[in-house]
């Protein structure tokens, strides 16, 4: 199948398609007159790669789910391990987004919000 019908089956873009091609995650076969040729496997992967991608895994990571996915006698501490990785990096990631909105609700809650110039908010950013 051609790159439209992968795409509109994996519910990817062609360019990210192309990208994925481009470093090597997936590599379609060609047809004689060089077009790619995605068979059923290949859109298999890039719905695994838009899941993986989807859950917030880097592309390196998606490399290496893809790689024990595909390999059969791996052991799933590997994969656990992945997965837990990124678990850390979430919740890294919601605390300071959480430190983030309490000092927006603070700096808004300072500021007046009328006609005057005073402005806490852009006075903590030009402190920062």
């Amino acid at each position: 199948m051609n790159i439209g019908a992968a795409a509109e089956q994996s519910g990817l873009p062609a360019k990210t398609i192309r990208y994925y091609e481009d470093i090597g995650l997936i590599s379609p076969a060609r047809r004689n007159n060089g077009y790619r040729d995605y068979g059923e496997d290949d859109v298999h992967k890039l719905r695994f790669l838009h899941r993986a991608r989807g859950l917030g895994f880097s592309i390196e990571d998606c490399r290496q789910l893809l790689s024990l996915y595909e390999d059969r006698s791996r052991a799933s501490a590997d994969v656990k391990s992945l997965a837990l990785a990124r678990i850390t990096d979430i919740e890294a990631k919601m605390a300071e987004l959480s430190a983030m909105r309490q000092t927006l609700k603070r700096l808004v809650s300072a500021c007046h919000g009328d006609n005057r110039p005073d402005c806490p908010i852009l006075d903590d950013i030009a402190s920062g």
